[in-house]
């Protein structure tokens, strides 16, 4: 599309679809995303194994950081939601917040440059995963009839509601809790993304053109990556926080 300013930005498509490597035109397509999603997992893993491997008392630097994680899961996340029940649940939630971190940092490393999570697949595994999470949780907790009951039937509501609530209950847990949770996060990778694509687009247009004029987009690009870096972070922890508390309301329905 050449549009204003004569600038030519690219169309949505070409900053968020790549090529295939390998396989191309199968449902097994591998593709830069595809890889950017491996090479996160294998972090991940790295991460913790590295952090875990070797215990001391005295622990260096790595140990420090890991242990310092799995302490910002437990106290800042899991017994604000779930309490001292839910801490069973600290390899799961780590997991999940570092892995997506991953997938969305990789929006603002230089010749990568795209979150994998501004992709809908990865985030709509992630919350169909967490679904099948909570669920089972609240079946194993409560019993299936007792975990539907919970659900469909919330305690302190009178009988004639229940012909209105129940069916927003049934809605609300089985289809919209994973739908918000991949739409909120796909929605904002992809619009900081696309945020990020633009004003570099332009300052590169504006440095072509006359090397003054691209202080101002250039410093807007600066102040919008650094923004990106707290979106990366909050994003992850929304999505983790999200799961908390879902997995927590199967554990103690009656809360």
């Amino acid at each position: 599309m050449t549009t204003l300013l004569a600038l030519d930005f690219p169309p949505v498509s070409h900053v968020t679809e790549w090529p295939a490597i390998a396989l191309e035109g199968s449902p097994l397509e591998i593709n830069k995303v595809v890889i950017l999603m491996w090479v996160s997992a294998a972090l991940a893993f790295i991460f913790m194994w590295a952090a875990g491997r070797n215990f001391q008392m005295v622990p260096g630097r790595l140990q420090g950081a890991g242990e310092s994680f799995v302490e910002f899961i437990q106290n800042g996340i899991i017994l604000q939601t779930m309490g001292k029940d839910g801490l069973g649940f600290t390899p799961f939630l780590g997991t999940l917040f570092i892995y997506v971190m991953i997938c969305n940092a990789w929006g603002i490393i230089p010749a990568l440059q795209m979150p994998v999570t501004a992709r809908i697949a990865l985030p709509a595994l992630l919350a169909i995963m967490v679904w099948f999470v909570f669920n089972i949780v609240g079946v194993i907790k409560n019993g299936l009839g007792g975990y539907l009951k919970s659900v469909l039937f919330p305690p302190g509501v009178p009988l004639a509601l229940y012909i209105l609530v129940t069916p927003i209950e049934f809605v609300s847990v089985f289809f919209v809790r994973p739908l918000s949770m991949a739409v909120r996060l796909f929605a904002n990778m992809l619009a900081g993304h696309l945020l990020l694509v633009s004003f570099a687009v332009l300052t590169t247009a504006m440095f072509e053109f006359f090397p003054l004029a691209a202080i101002l987009p250039g410093a807007v690009l600066i102040a919008m990556t650094l923004f990106e870096v707290l979106v990366i972070f909050l994003q992850a922890y929304i999505f983790t926080i999200l799961a908390a508390v879902y997995i927590g309301g199967a554990i103690h329905p009656e809360h």
